[in-house]
């Protein structure tokens, strides 16, 4: 795949991100943060807040990064922001409005890996790009897609209802499309991008396929 930029323009996309919309990662985190704490306190209200908060996670990937950032130096970071948008009213429509999505954690390998996902996004992954020489503000962090949508794969492992397929294949194409740039500049840290995709989508499929829940 030919890739339209330098791994320098890349990196450098973080940095004007990453300084320019500064205190905004910290409340990307609370978000996160409040999401975790909602699917595990069970509260009346909690399925439709997490999804919320999915949705306003990708819409802002799709709008602020995508469409604000990423496109002064790649054009096709157009489309992506529309994928984005169209990702972000997707967990609208099913887990706001007709409610058919629920969360809650079980400790099995559905919400064991979900875990796995979770942590890696929020916590693991920057300290990974860290030491892989990825300093900030040259660095991806919560918020932008990569971290944000092995998070959002590890969430919906945490559903305890079917999850429409729909759901997830913007996430499974994104997941091969960021890895092709992880693999040619060396972002170690999205390595588990595609890796996260596929084995979220399986786990879901055999889940949802052979599994009662809800």
């Amino acid at each position: 795949m030919n890739i339209p930029f330098t791994e320098e323009q890349f990196l450098s996309n973080f940095a004007s991100y990453n300084t320019d919309v500064f205190p905004a990662q910290i409340l990307l985190y609370l978000l996160a943060g409040v999401a975790i704490y909602l699917v595990f306190s069970r509260k009346e209200y909690s399925d439709r807040i997490i999804s919320g908060i999915l949705a306003f996670l990708w819409l802002w990937m799709g709008v602020v990064y995508y469409i604000f950032y990423f496109s002064s130096i790649n054009k096709p970071a157009y489309l992506f922001g529309f994928l984005f948008i169209i990702q972000s009213a997707l967990f609208l429509k099913y887990g706001v409005i007709d409610k058919k999505l629920t969360f809650g954690f079980s400790k099995d390998i559905y919400g064991l890996a979900g875990l796995a996902m979770v942590l890696y996004g929020l916590l693991i992954y920057p300290v990974f790009g860290y030491f892989a020489g990825h300093i900030y503000p040259y660095q991806p962090v919560f918020g932008v897609p990569c971290p944000t949508t092995i998070f959002t794969f590890g969430i919906l492992l945490w559903t305890s209802s079917k999850v429409p397929k729909s759901i997830f294949a913007i996430p499974l194409l994104w997941s091969f499309v960021g890895f092709t740039a992880a693999f040619a500049f060396g972002i170690l840290e999205d390595i588990l991008l595609l890796v996260s995709g596929l084995v979220a989508v399986i786990l879901l499929w055999h889940r949802d396929r052979y599994k009662s829940i809800g």
